[in-house]
C-alpha cells in the first residue's frame, strides 16, 4: 500500500511539472509572437514614415522655382562682327534697312540699343519717327522711372535702376542738369536740338551719305536715343564713373559724342561678341555699331 501511494505522488509531481512547462512554453510563444507583431508593425511604420518623408521631399523638391533665363542673343562667333550684330537686333526691327539708304546711316549711327534684349525694355520697331505723334505713341507704352537725385529727369524703368547703381558707387551727374535735354526729349526738342546745330541742306546731305560726322553732335528730327528713354547726357571725366557706368551697362556709342550714354544693359566683356567695335577718340572709348 504504501509502494502504492508512492508511485502516485512520483507521477502526480511528473504531470504537474509537464504542465508547467507546456503552460511557461505557451506563455513564451505567445509573448515572442506579440513582440515579432510589434517588431513588425515598427519596421512597418517605419518604412511608411521613410516612404512618406521621401515622397514629401520630392514634393519639395519639384516645388523649387528655377529661375526663368534671362532673354539674351546667343551671337554665333563664326560670324564677323556685322553679322553678329545684325543678328542680334533682327528680331527687333520690323525690316533692317537696306544698306546706303538714310535708315540705315541711322541704324549705325543710334543702332546700339537695339541688341538690348532686356523684356522690361522697350525699343521702336524702326530707326526713324515721322512725327510728334508718332513719337508721342511709343513713348506712351514705356514704364518709366526717375533717376536719383534729379529733378524730373526720367528714362525707361531698366535703364534708370541701372544708372542708379552706377551712382550709388560714385557721383554722376547731368550734363547740363535740365531733364528735358538730358534725359527721355520730347519730338520737339528733338527738333529744336536739331535746328541750333543743323538745317535742312545738312538733312539732305545726312540722307545721301555725304554728312555724317554732324551725327555726332545731334540726332536728326525723329531719331534721337532720347527719344526711346534709353539715352541720357552725363558729366564723365573719372575712370571710376565710366568703370561704373560700363559695369551697369551703359556706354558711349554715338561716335564724337562724348556725354551721351547709351543704355546697352550688357558687362563690358559682352560686347565684342555682339559685334560691337571698340573705338577710342582723343583718349575716350566708345562702343560703335559694326555696320
Amino acid at each position: 500500500m504504501k509502494r502504492f501511494w508512492k508511485k502516485t505522488a512520483f507521477f502526480t509531481i511528473v504531470a504537474l511539472i509537464v504542465f508547467s512547462l507546456v503552460a511557461s512554453s505557451g506563455t513564451t510563444n505567445k509573448i515572442l509572437s506579440q513582440d515579432i507583431r510589434y517588431s513588425e508593425s515598427y519596421i512597418l511604420d517605419g518604412s511608411l514614415h521613410k516612404q512618406q518623408s521621401n515622397q514629401l521631399f520630392i514634393g519639395k523638391v519639384n516645388e523649387i522655382v528655377i529661375p526663368t533665363p534671362e532673354t539674351t542673343p546667343n551671337p554665333n562667333l563664326n560670324l564677323n562682327n556685322k553679322e553678329r550684330f545684325l543678328a542680334a537686333i533682327t528680331d527687333k526691327l520690323s525690316t533692317i534697312p537696306q544698306s546706303g539708304t538714310y535708315e540705315y546711316i541711322l541704324l549705325r549711327a543710334y543702332g546700339a540699343a537695339f541688341v538690348n534684349h532686356n523684356p522690361e525694355v522697350q525699343l521702336p520697331s524702326k530707326v526713324l519717327f515721322k512725327d510728334d505723334k508718332e513719337t508721342k505713341e511709343f513713348q506712351a507704352t514705356l514704364t518709366m522711372a526717375k533717376v536719383n537725385g534729379t529733378n524730373n529727369c526720367y528714362l525707361q524703368k531698366a535703364a534708370a535702376d541701372a544708372l542708379n547703381r552706377a551712382k550709388a558707387q560714385v557721383s554722376i551727374a547731368l550734363k547740363s542738369g535740365y531733364a528735358d535735354s538730358d534725359c527721355t526729349r520730347s519730338f520737339a526738342a528733338n527738333v529744336r536740338f536739331w535746328r541750333k546745330y543743323a538745317n535742312d541742306k545738312t538733312l539732305a546731305r545726312i540722307q545721301k551719305g555725304q554728312e555724317t560726322k554732324i551725327l555726332g553732335t545731334v540726332a536728326p528730327p525723329g531719331a534721337s536715343q532720347h527719344l526711346w528713354g534709353l539715352a541720357i547726357d552725363l558729366r564723365v571725366s573719372s575712370e571710376a564713373q565710366r568703370q561704373a557706368l560700363n559695369q551697369n551697362g551703359w556706354f558711349r556709342t554715338v561716335e564724337y559724342d562724348a556725354p551721351h550714354w547709351t543704355y546697352i544693359g550688357y558687362p563690358p566683356d559682352k560686347l565684342g561678341d555682339l559685334g560691337f567695335q571698340n573705338k577710342v577718340i582723343g583718349g575716350i572709348s566708345y562702343w560703335l555699331t559694326p555696320l
